[in-house]
């Protein structure tokens, strides 16, 4: 090595790090700072720099940094993984570390060393990273070093929501709000921090040994790192000292093996390369801004017409009315004369403390207010409403949706839709003869509010009002998409690396905040639902650009008022006088003058809730309480439950209190964790087991605390919380001693006599969550503790009796016990469903004798938990509005209609017939309850809203995760019980049913038929069979983006990728022009399992009759009877079928296994399309014969490809959802991207999957209630499969290069050592059974891809990995979210450490064994 120095450049998310090493590895010299997104400048500042140090002289370099990739493409000089940077760094400077714990600008990592290398990032959240912690300390008007110091002076952490920056900071905000101390928020932020980075990362694996703590943050904020240390209970040895974390990574650049020896000139003349490249490229984009400088001062001119009337506020006497306005995140105050004149504003950041705020703005407003004028009225609003009113003795409160609705009014009276963008909140609502209809509130993220845009600017050192004034500009606006304002933070990154403009960047941010509040929160599919009169509201519609990005997305002009900003306080102004108030009690400037308020805060004992309540107390003696729940924690009342009934409570202990167990046990203890399907049949099995003798211990109530137990176990961040809980419920259970945990899966819930349904369901994760405990929670083994988890029919009482007694022989029961045990527990559990009836029914009698409203509160049965509802019954129970469930309402006949998707989930069923309920009695309002991360919800909601509007009723949806703010939902309550009390009561209509086209025998001769991409090789040999069928069938071309878009749009955001990527794909094609929409129809394949994919057709056709594509039919090739239309699917054709996919699966083998290792480049290529033809040939009009010989003929051609045989490759497998796995734009083309990285792929066929569905009939009768007739049929269908693929196998066996695929029963088994078969929604079983396959035969590297969400892959995906990683050491295996928001850098940095992992370890890592006693594996 003749170079004397050692450099690297770590170029990050928000920084850049330069360090240049001497030849004993010393530091010479070092640089550390923020680059603003202008990476290029940053650059050159360190250039110049390097320049005085080395000289003339040569020195290895390398880069590295999650922004570095782009540039050392650009300039071609060598890049090196972060990952591997650091792990480089890590072996040469601490090389005792066993875990590093990493956190960056947006990323979080942590990485194990050891035997079992791995690394775990952030994939789909930048929660609890240095840029949240930015946002954070801007929220306490300070920066992250302020934080530190505060911290470091906190005393008591409360619970912050990490998982989200935004929601994070509703917390935050509630708090200051609330008078909490600035010194323990920040405590409990750096405590969130912590929390979000060991529950997201660790996902089963602890963090343990020796640590080192790395990256920027960690370095500049000691009590960030004491947090971590102890949380995580490390001692001063196992904390490993670290004197440049923030340089490790840049470091570890110089010091690997990938660096070149170069000097400063090239590297200069590198760098002034590749500037003139980006500034020879141009963006085009989909649209500009604004044409030229006349079309936008046309619309300024427009827009300057809609103007408040002022009045002189210094000449002014007589009363005055003022509006208080407390936001979440600014304070603003308006003063009206009596003709409604505006007289005086103001609009200010709150620092964090409405109430300050506000007595500061009314000091000023007092020192302005004329002698001869004085104050009438008071009204206040916002987030700081009810507190603000006690404070300064405001004399009156209105919910901040009606004052926004009152100031719109007065700009527009026939108003029709009106939208509020503020800080972190949107609201939305439809206006119906001058009443609010539906509310729509931002629920759960905030992508796409006013202070992303804030954070942004501040970021980029520029004030939110310059930043906006450039996008204005923009020749070609960047598309951000609408997912996470974090991930916009990457995307925008790639657009900086492409080399866009701040200007691009601030009109696509505009863009995205505008796409996002239509098609994401309020989930629009027709423009003209919002009416002609729209105004628009909130400081975001200050900027131009968001404003224009309005009309250009609605084509249609909107109305903003000059006094966007400021909109509540002027409503409220308005509402106090037209309140009539005469003289108001609002404190006067002599009292404001002594105001001070003093916080203390304690805990309430009254309830397992154990509210923290924080007592604000003001001069005159007043007190304000916030925390509480219910009025008890604050010297009043619990809420009476004859006065108002709680059905929520009264299940509650119905289903727990009311059981007592044994005293005297005669067969021991048994532990049942209260969870998920617990809240429904607990009276099952408690009687169960009571009357077979053990004494049953059923788990604690939930809380938070209880889920910090077990939190480190969870295997997938993005899992509802109801099933994050279960972990901590089941540690519970073990440190009270038990040591016989039961915990049953039953993917089928009750058939019910009453409703007929398609299937009666339950969700994936109610179904089979206990093989994730099984797999994930280590500590079962290390204490010795039985495990019972079996498949149970609960459905099939004769069956279930027989599989008990099959699971329990271990028990020594006698077959005699078991039946009358059963027996009496189905009696029990029919009794509890009864009791909740009843109890139902007296509260609908009182209805009916007093007229008074209730409300139906309907979700799944865990809902009823506490620590999950977060005390919302109680609230609604404080209002005095009696609440009843949809379980006591489902036996209640209705007159109602078919529905528009297939109904087969049995907690769903319960829903619809709530709605349906609601909408034919007058006095109960619906209100439905929905978790966060829960898929099946994307339709239910729709379904149920759909019901609800259909009736002209309201729908209300509040989401629920595991933080307990209930602002938003005193929001949505408060606006609800408002339009109730102003509506006109609406009488029950019949709503006609809207009969779906149907595809007929006359449509077969006339018609193009559309199917939807999936596997581009098959579908392309599936395409030729269907046309020789007399079918003109079309796959039409790739999704581009902007069929991804129209995806989005049309389909609510929260369905899974899939049905996103095929329904925008068909849209795109309709919308082309190229097919008359008279003369075409859509095929698609429908699953029936337990996955969402079964209601894909009804989604479908709701989108296309949005989108203006009604007329199509749209029929499954397979599917429910009622659904194939005229449609059949012949005995031949469908062998034809099987022909096709079994040629498409060898042509996709022989080409990825031969193509990576070509002597000749386009052999492959040559070879494959010559045999696409001729497989299109033989399917035509070959008997078994041709095919047979075509088969043999095909894969002796590709195994004579003349390769380097001697040439190692890693072997990668792809595993996952179906359409994830094949289809390039779905998985961002992963089998190009793997290529051009070096390894070879190998993909499973594609018939294994109508195998595994073949199969599941025969799991069905094994464990379930399934039918010996239809597993005879299963197993007659595999093999018929079976006799076409044996040619196939036979020619692969005698082959040299390619591995005969596995029979169907051989995965099986091999999927059984870890997971139940019982496993059969979506991909189940089949999807743990592909990885072990491949690792067994040599392919230990597995890159598992679903999508973002995707229920089943939650269990038998992310939930085994950390089994099989324990089973077999060395598997090398990578879980990746396909997602419209994903950014491919993301996936690209997760592949690269996998294939580096995979390249250290050589050709001797491709056999792994199977080390079953290590893990827990299945009895």
């Amino acid at each position: 090595m003749d170079s004397l120095f050692n450099v690297g450049i770590d170029v990050g998310s928000t920084t850049i790090k330069l360090v240049v090493l001497d030849k004993a590895k010393q530091i010479v010299y070092k640089n550390y700072e923020r680059h603003f997104s202008e990476i290029g400048h940053a650059l050159h500042e360190n250039l110049a720099s390097l320049k005085k140090i080395v000289g003339e002289q040569k020195f290895s370099f390398a880069l590295t940094g999650s922004a570095g990739m782009g540039i050392a493409q650009r300039i071609g000089l060598p890049f090196v993984q972060e990952v591997i940077a650091c792990a480089a760094a890590v072996k040469e400077l601490i090389p005792q570390t066993d875990t590093v714990v990493e956190l960056g600008g947006e990323d979080a990592k942590i990485t194990y060393f050891g035997d079992a290398p791995e690394q775990r990032m952030n994939g789909v959240c930048a929660g609890g990273t240095g840029s949240f912690i930015d946002h954070m300390a801007s929220l306490l008007s300070t920066d992250a070093k302020g934080l530190n110091d505060l911290a470091a002076k906190g005393k008591q952490i409360y619970t912050i929501a990490s998982r989200c920056g935004v929601f994070a900071k509703t917390d935050i905000q509630a708090l200051m709000n609330d008078g909490a101390a600035k010194a323990d928020i920040a405590l409990s932020i750096f405590q969130a921090v912590v929390n979000q980075t060991i529950g997201n990362l660790a996902q089963g694996r602890p963090i343990g040994g020796h640590v080192a703590f790395l990256g920027g943050p960690l370095h500049f904020l000691p009590e960030l790192k004491k947090r971590f240390i102890e949380t995580l209970g490390l001692d001063a040895e196992h904390t490993v000292d670290v004197d440049y974390g923030n340089y490790f990574v840049a470091m570890g650049a110089a010091l690997s093996d990938e660096t070149e020896t170069i000097d400063a000139a090239r590297l200069e003349q590198s760098i002034a390369r590749a500037e003139q490249a980006a500034a020879g490229e141009t963006r085009k984009a989909d649209f500009t801004l604004f044409a030229d400088a006349a079309d936008y001062e046309a619309f300024k001119a427009r827009h300057g017409r809609d103007k408040v009337p002022r009045g002189d506020f210094a000449a002014y006497e007589g009363p005055v009315y003022v509006g208080i306005d407390a936001g979440s995140t600014t304070t603003k105050l308006a003063a009206v004369g009596r003709d409604k004149e505006l007289l005086y504003t103001a609009y200010g950041s709150n620092h964090g403390s409405p109430l300050k705020s506000v007595v500061k703005e009314l000091q000023d407003f007092y020192q302005a207010l004329p002698e001869k004028a004085y104050v009438a009225g008071c009204m206040t609003t916002g987030y700081g409403e009810a507190i603000v009113k006690a404070g300064v003795h405001a004399d009156g409160g209105e919910v901040e949706t009606f004052a926004h609705l009152r100031a719109a009014q007065e700009f527009c009276p026939e108003v029709t839709f009106v939208l509020d963008i503020g800080g972190q909140d949107m609201k939305c609502f439809f206006v119906k003869d001058g009443n609010i209809g539906n509310i729509t509130l931002n629920e759960a993220c905030s992508a796409g509010c006013g202070s992303f845009i804030q954070n942004f600017a501040e970021g980029l050192h520029m004030t939110p009002a310059e930043f906006a004034a450039l996008a204005v500009k923009s020749k070609a606006p960047v598309d951000l998409g609408t997912r996470c304002t974090v991930f916009m933070n990457s995307k925008v990154k790639q657009a900086q690396k492409e080399g866009a403009e701040v200007a691009d960047i601030s009109a696509g941010i505009a863009f995205s905040v505008i796409k996002n509040a239509l098609f994401k929160v309020m989930q629009l599919k027709d423009v003209r639902e919002l009416g002609d009169h729209i105004v628009v509201q909130g400081g975001t519609f200050y900027n131009d650009a968001v404003l224009r990005c309005m009309e250009k997305l609605l084509d249609r002009n909107v109305i903003r008022p000059d006094i966007a900003g400021i909109m509540g306080a002027y409503g409220a102004a308005i509402l106090a006088l037209e309140a009539g108030y005469e003289k108001s009690s609002l404190l006067s400037a002599e009292e404001l003058s002594h105001f001070d308020v003093k916080t203390s805060s304690y805990r309430c004992g009254g309830c397992g809730n154990k509210c923290l309540i924080t007592m604000q107390k003001f001069p005159d003696g007043g007190k304000y309480f916030t925390g509480n729940r219910c009025e008890r924690g604050i010297g009043g009342e619990k809420p009476d439950e004859s006065e108002t009934p709680n059905i929520y409570r009264y299940k509650y202990e119905r289903l727990f209190r009311y059981y007592r167990p044994l005293e005297h046990p005669t067969r021991g203890t048994i532990g049942i964790p209260r969870v998920l399907n617990m809240y429904e049949d607990y009276p099952f099995w408690f009687t169960f087991f009571t009357f077979l003798g053990y004494r049953v211990q059923i788990s604690g109530k939930s809380s938070a605390k209880m889920y910090y137990k077990g939190m480190a176990t969870v295997p997938s961040d993005s899992l509802c919380y109801p099933a994050k809980l279960v972990h901590g419920h089941i540690m519970d259970l073990i440190e009270k001693g038990v040591t016989k945990i039961f915990y049953p899966c039953e993917p089928y819930n009750m058939v019910d006599e009453q409703h007929s349904s398609e299937n009666h369901y339950n969700c994936p994760i109610v179904a089979s969550y206990a093989e994730n405990i099984r797999g994930n929670m280590d500590v079962l083994r290390e204490k010795h503790i039985t495990f019972l988890q079996p498949f149970l029919p609960i459905n099939d009482e004769k069956r279930m009796a027989e599989r008990l007694a099959e699971e329990l022989k271990g028990e020594y029961l006698t077959r005699e016990e078991i039946e009358a045990a059963t027996a009496a527990a189905y009696e029990e559990l029919a009794h509890y469903r009864q009791d909740v009836r009843d109890y139902g029914a007296r509260i609908l009698e009182r209805l009916e004798r007093t007229g008074e409203q209730a409300i139906l509160l309907v979700g799944r049965p865990y809902h009823i938990d506490p620590e999950i509802n977060h005390g919302i019954p109680e609230m609604i129970q404080s209002y005095h509005l009696p609440i009843l469930s949809e379980d006591a309402v489902y036996h209640l006949p209705v007159k109602g209609a078919r529905l528009s998707i297939v109904n087969q989930w049995s907690y769903h069923a319960r829903l619809y017939h709530a709605a349906q309920v609601a909408c034919e009695h007058p006095n109960l309002t619906l209100i439905q309850f929905s978790s966060f991360g829960c898929g099946l919800d994307a339709i239910t909601t729709g379904q149920v809203r759909d019901i609800l509007e259909a009736h002209q009723r309201i729908y209300t949806m509040i989401k629920l995760d595991e933080v307990s703010n209930l602002g938003a939902a005193r929001i949505r309550l408060r606006s609800l019980m408002a339009a109730l009390a102003r509506r006109k009561p609406v009488a029950y209509h019949e709503v006609p049913v809207i009969e779906r086209p149907h595809f007929t025998a006359e449509c077969k001769k006339t018609h193009t038929i559309l199917a939807p991409q999936m596997a581009p090789i098959h579908f392309e040999l599936i395409q030729a069979v269907m046309r020789d069928y007399g079918y003109e069938v079309v796959v039409p071309p790739m999704p581009d983006k902007a069929a991804i878009d129209l995806g989005l749009r049309y389909v609510n955001n929260d369905m899974c990728y899939p049905s996103i990527v095929v329904i925008g794909q068909l849209l795109a094609a309709l919308k082309s022009g190229k097919y008359d929409p008279d003369h075409t129809s859509i095929a698609m394949f429908q699953t029936c399992g337990a996955c969402r994919a079964t209601n894909y057709m009804s989604v479908l056709r709701q989108a296309l009759r949005y989108a203006g594509f009604g007329q199509v039919p749209v029929f499954a090739v397979h599917g429910l009877p009622e659904e194939t239309d005229a449609f059949h699917l012949t005995r031949q054709m469908l062998i034809s079928a099987v022909k096709a996919a079994i040629f498409g699966d060898i042509l996709q083998n022989v080409r990825n296994r031969m193509l990576p290792y070509e002597r000749q480049q386009g052999e492959t290529q040559r070879l494959f399309d010559k045999w696409m033809a001729r497989c299109k040939e033989v399917l035509k009009d070959g008997g078994y014969f041709r095919y047979q010989r075509a088969v043999k003929q095909m894969i002796k051609e590709f195994d004579h490809i003349p390769i380097d045989e001697h040439l190692w490759k890693p072997k990668v497998g792809i595993v996952g959802e179906i359409l994830a796995k094949y289809h390039p734009v779905a998985n961002n083309h992963i089998e190009r991207e793997l290529l051009q990285e070096g390894a070879e792929v190998v993909m499973p066929d594609f018939v294994d999957f109508f195998l595994y569905s073949a199969y599941d009939p025969i799991v069905k009768h094994q464990l379930l209630d399934g039918s010996k007739k239809a597993s005879f049929f299963g197993r007659m269908f595999i093999n018929i499969i079976n006799f076409y693929r044996a040619p196939m196998r036979k020619a692969m066996k005698a082959s040299r290069h390619f591995r005969a695929p596995h029979k169907i029963d051989e995965t099986a088994r091999l999927a059984e050592r870890h997971v139940s078969l019982g496993n059969m929604a979506g991909e189940g079983w089949f999807l743990t059974g592909e990885m072990v396959k491949l690792i067994d035969e040599g392919v230990p590297n597995v890159v598992c891809l679903q999508p973002f969400g995707c229920l089943p892959n939650h269990i038998t995906g992310k939930g085994v990995m950390h089994e099989l990683r324990t089973s077999y050491k060395g598997a090398n295996i990578t879980a990746i979210d396909c997602d419209a928001g994903s950014s491919e850098v993301n996936q690209l940095n997760r592949l690269k450490l996998m294939l580096a992992v995979a390249k250290e370890r050589g050709p001797q890592g491709d056999f792994v064994t199977y080390e079953p006693d290590v893990a827990a594996g299945r009895r």
